[in-house]
């Protein structure tokens, strides 16, 4: 993707993500509608200071604008009930924000101005990373903003009556096969890489059959009518006590007075289609839904949620496509890779490896481009299912090297 190009989408999502904050009622703006998704307000400024930082504070060495501002919006932030109610009012969010990204990029746009107050030439410069990098900041937000959206479409009571009704299926037997051997993982040559996708990795894997596709609504009206809601033994212990808090379907659907299933999303109630992928699903559902599977036995015997490896794997072989309607559950923590190495700058230190944090793969249908890439890594706490999430199974023939 050329500077040009780059620059472009940049402004792009600049235009919508104020389009967004501006047209919402302020009072959803300005509360974490999730449990672990900041509010739109938040996303909003988060993007703006993070353009900053890069172009001001690293480059310029100028951190005036982001000094004020960092306790609201630094990377390392946890958004809290205090930091929601210290974020700058609507109009004053947005006169700041238009100022800044005016400057920022017209400076942008003459790179000559970053080098010329640069000390040295900076790597930030090689490659068109900072481009990138600010790029993909605002795809990240952009992404979370949408579903702020879908979630306050989905609070509101929405009169509807399915057109067609859905019908349950059993699980998919459809799989593509992979043979055990070494495999790469990981980002090579790609000036958009991001430092948990670095650097290439060599891995093992044993042969394994994976879904062609994501899990489908029809198979998870499945789970539902077999009472996989209520099936104890199918969940975890912290699974169980997620699902009992009246957790008894995906976090889309609703039932009409017929109670048939529909969904909710950004353009109002529509019918579920059979065959798309289930979306709004955490990984307690994918996992309990895993094992509800693998008690048909026969070709299902053994099933599980697959591994992010297995993914980019399967991606590379080109079976599967990178681009979903979903990001798909992965069974495993979202892990630094062997020979990681930590960022120099302060707002990209890493917060993803944490102990409750697994990866997600692929893209929904609102992740840009940007990130429409194999080796991406996105990860969720266990019970988040506000990012458009679904899942894959896969059936291991023999264990896997990180069974052992």
């Amino acid at each position: 993707m050329s500077r040009h190009e780059l620059l472009g989408q940049i402004s792009g999502l600049q235009s919508m993500m104020r389009d967004i904050f501006n047209a919402a009622d302020e009072t959803d703006c300005y509360q974490s509608l999730a449990e672990g998704l900041p509010p739109l307000a938040w996303l909003f400024g988060r993007s703006v200071y993070a353009e900053t930082y890069w172009v001001r504070e690293v480059l310029v060495e100028d951190e005036d604008m982001t000094q004020r501002v960092r306790h609201l919006f630094a990377n390392t932030v946890v958004v809290s009930d205090q930091v929601e109610q210290a974020l700058p009012e609507r109009e004053n969010l947005l006169s700041w924000a238009l100022e800044l990204q005016d400057d920022n990029m017209m400076r942008l746009e003459n790179p000559a101005l970053l080098e010329k107050e640069s000390l040295a030439p900076h790597p930030l410069l090689q490659n068109d990373y900072l481009w990138h990098l600010i790029l993909q900041e605002y795809a990240l937000r952009y992404e979370q903003m949408m579903a702020n959206l879908n979630i306050i479409n989905a609070r509101k009571q929405q009169a509807y009556q399915v057109l067609k009704v859905l019908k349950s299926s059993r699980p998919s037997s459809r799989c593509i096969v992979l043979q055990g051997g070494h495999y790469r993982i990981g980002a090579k040559e790609n000036p958009a890489a991001l430092p948990s996708e670095l650097p290439t990795q060599i891995v093992e894997l044993s042969s394994f059959h994976m879904n062609k596709n994501a899990v489908s609504n029809s198979e998870w009206l499945g789970f539902i009518e077999a009472d996989g809601y209520q099936q104890r033994h199918l969940w975890t212990d912290e699974g169980w006590d997620w699902c009992e808090l009246n957790r008894q379907s995906p976090l889309y659907w609703r039932q009409d007075i017929k109670k048939q299933w529909y969904s909710i999303g950004l353009n109002g109630a529509c019918d579920l289609v059979a065959s798309s992928a289930v979306s709004g699903i955490c990984q307690h559902e994918a996992m309990a839904y895993a094992n509800w599977v693998a008690e048909h036995g026969g070709k299902l015997k053994n099933a599980a949620v697959q591994h992010e490896y297995q993914w980019e794997t399967a991606q590379r072989a080109q079976k599967i496509k990178v681009s979903a309607p979903v990001r798909e559950w992965c069974c495993n923590l979202k892990h630094r890779y062997t020979g990681y190495k930590k960022p120099a700058y302060k707002d990209q230190h890493d917060t993803e490896f944490k102990i409750t944090a697994f990866s997600l793969r692929g893209t929904s249908l609102y992740t840009p481009e940007v990130f429409q890439r194999i080796s991406y890594r996105q990860f969720a706490n266990p019970d988040q299912r506000f990012m458009f999430t679904g899942t894959r199974l896969v059936f291991p023939a023999t264990a896997m090297p990180w069974h052992l």
